[in-house]
């Protein structure tokens, strides 16, 4: 019995940890509305700052947590520069440019701190005073951990007589629930933001500079806990502290059975548990209905068309990509194969979201199951390349058709967390699975017939169904379907009333785009040879999702130009030190001066050389 206790009492301390910065992202969503990705990176400055101030005072109990203290506060400072010259431009932009935004500003974070503090991780002291273990019920339980034990719930009861007890507290909850009204109330809304995201990320940066004793300060740390902490967030209700607080004791507590009793379900419990919540009560525990809105997207953004001009030039550079294995170096076919298959994933995506009005952080869950459909059909089924092509779509489409049922019955960021739940689901499946899946090591050996090995041959194989995959769903948008998706995108309230089955309109819609995600995840097994769980990582849905918004969500040929740049910037700039620093900033300078992408771009430069007639567009 006592070990069982002392399980929940690491659960508990871990509850603590989770708690600090999922309730500061909480904070930060329920007044800002924005989508903060790059709450981790402050989570992990903290850390960092703190191992530098603690070792460098060396000054017991007090130097110890006066560096907690500081380190925490300086992070607060530095999400201040960041909310006051990147955020506070994207307060109102769509969840896609918000979290694309805050993504890029990972990036830099993670090339900084390598440049400050180096690769290697660096493990802290312990906390002078808490460095021994007290024996409870037979068992040893290290003194720091009753400490955040204590320490999580003084922080939920600061916040909450914050909020309650003093006028600022109070300015905030009604800017959560009205910012309009309280804009008309003469409040200054912009700094009431400005001090609801410094107070968030002191608390990210709190919780990372307390995790000092317990773990090594790393490059990973940013990444590693983002997931749980937007979990967190979600199953307990966006904006709802309290919620946070209740979400973070159920998933640590959850966790630290389950590695008793499952160890393989561990690394996707959280993921798993947000889902069934989402089922059930689709705004989370303690949010309320309405909730799910992230920023307001400005009306009236029709989804431009192609005009004739811009047409022509997309089909004479389809030409020219059809000649190119005849012209071009090896390596150059195989980066083209590349720059096809991300083509055909980003269209994809963007047929969910520009045509259908559904955002999707984890749409590399179809793309992952194409692949490994097409990989597991050739090294279990003796599948040959063809017949392992076909198999694969059907499996992505087969597994959306399953998650979209759950997901197009949620909106806004609760829809698009699901789809990253479902995501994680599968990547854990293919990670934890070695005897199926291989585990990390994947499925090698997954190469083209040999009729098909040469790579002028593969080329055009994957030009011809990638080509005809883009081809295929621009003819669905503008078919009855896609101008009835398009409706429900724009007024779903107005599609119901006049009688169109929204739900099945989306959930077609979101399988559609997962069956033609899954043909770019076959393209790209056969072309590398190899499947791993990355293809269903995180990462790659949110390359789509700066593929899009590089193009431009608002035009068809937007992720087509979109995908092309990514792909060939990305070439670029890996090849160079500090290639996330360099890649983050071009993506914030596309969110913040080119929102209307590439497409926007080629749309004013037709415009200027070749006037066209009133209603066209690029």
């Amino acid at each position: 019995m006592g070990f069982y206790f002392a399980q929940l009492l690491t659960g508990l301390a871990n509850a603590s940890s989770l708690f600090l910065i999922a309730s500061g992202l909480s904070i930060i969503f329920g007044v800002t509305r924005i989508v903060n990705f790059a709450h981790g990176s402050f989570y992990m400055v903290g850390a960092y700052l703190a191992y530098t101030l603690v070792t460098t005072l060396n000054a017991g109990i007090f130097g110890f947590w006066f560096s907690v203290i500081a380190a925490a506060l300086i992070v607060g400072v530095v999400g201040l520069l960041i909310e006051l010259t990147i955020l506070r431009r994207i307060y109102r932009a769509p969840e896609l440019f918000q979290l694309v935004a805050t993504f890029g500003v990972v990036l830099i974070f993670q090339d900084g701190t390598l440049a400050i503090w180096g690769a290697e991780d660096l493990l802290g002291p312990r906390a002078p005073g808490l460095d021994r273990a007290v024996r409870i019920m037979g068992e040893p339980i290290p003194e720091y951990d009753l400490a955040l034990i204590c320490i999580g719930p003084a922080v939920l009861l600061g916040i909450w007589l914050l909020f309650h007890k003093t006028r600022w507290g109070v300015l905030v909850r009604a800017a959560t629930q009205d910012r309009e009204m309280v804009a008309a109330l003469g409040v200054n809304q912009a700094w009431l933001f400005s001090a609801a995201f410094v107070l968030g990320a002191f608390l990210a940066g709190l919780g990372g500079a307390l995790q000092i004793p317990r773990e090594a300060a790393s490059l990973q740390m940013d990444l590693s806990i983002i997931g749980e902490a937007f979990v967190v967030v979600v199953i307990g209700g966006m904006g709802s502290v309290t919620g946070a607080f209740v979400a973070a004791v159920l998933i640590s507590v959850l966790n630290a059975f389950a590695i008793l009793i499952f160890p393989q379900i561990s690394i996707v419990l959280p993921f798993i548990v947000m889902a069934v919540v989402l089922i059930v009560r689709p705004y989370g525990l303690f949010g309320k209905p309405g909730s799910e809105h992230g920023g307001t997207e400005e009306p009236d953004q029709p989804l431009r068309l192609m005009s004739n001009q811009a047409s022509m030039i997309l089909f004479a550079a389809v030409a020219m990509l059809a000649l190119s294995p005849v012209v071009v170096a090896e390596f150059t076919t195989i980066l083209l194969v590349d720059v096809m298959v991300a083509t055909l994933f980003a269209v994809s995506l963007h047929f969910m979201m520009g045509i259908g009005g559904m955002v999707s952080f984890g749409h590399a869950a179809y793309f992952g199951v194409g692949a490994y459909a097409a990989a597991l059909s050739v090294k279990l089924l003796g599948f040959s390349m063809i017949p392992a092509m076909i198999f694969g779509p059907i499996a992505a489409a087969a597994a959306a058709l399953f998650f979209g049922w759950f997901c197009v019955r949620l909106s806004g960021v609760y829809l698009a967390m699901l789809t990253m739940a479902a995501a994680q689901i599968l990547w854990g499946v293919t990670f934890q699975w070695q005897d199926f899946t291989g585990g990390d090591d994947g499925i090698l050996g997954v190469w083209p017939a040999k009729w098909a090995s040469s790579d002028q041959v593969y080329f055009y194989i994957a030009f011809v169904l990638c080509i005809g995959g883009i081809w295929f769903l621009r003819r669905v948008a503008h078919s009855p379907f896609g101008y009835t998706l398009r409706g429900i995108r724009d007024s779903k309230t107005r599609a119901e009333a006049i009688g169109v089955d929204t739900k099945f309109h989306q959930w077609m819609g979101f399988t559609l785009a997962g069956a033609l995600a899954g043909l770019a995840g076959v393209i790209f097994a056969f072309s590398k040879g190899s499947v791993f769980p990355d293809s269903l990582g995180i990462a790659q849905s949110i390359d789509g999702l700066i593929m899009v918004l590089l193009g431009g969500i608002h035009a068809l040929a937007g992720p087509i130009f979109g995908a092309v740049a990514f792909v060939m910037i990305e070439d670029w700039v890996t090849r160079l030190e500090y290639w996330r620093f360099i890649f983050g900033g071009i993506i914030l300078v596309v969110v913040l001066l080119a929102p209307d992408g590439i497409a926007g771009g080629v749309q004013r430069l037709l415009r200027a050389v070749m006037p066209t007639k009133k209603g066209d567009a690029a």
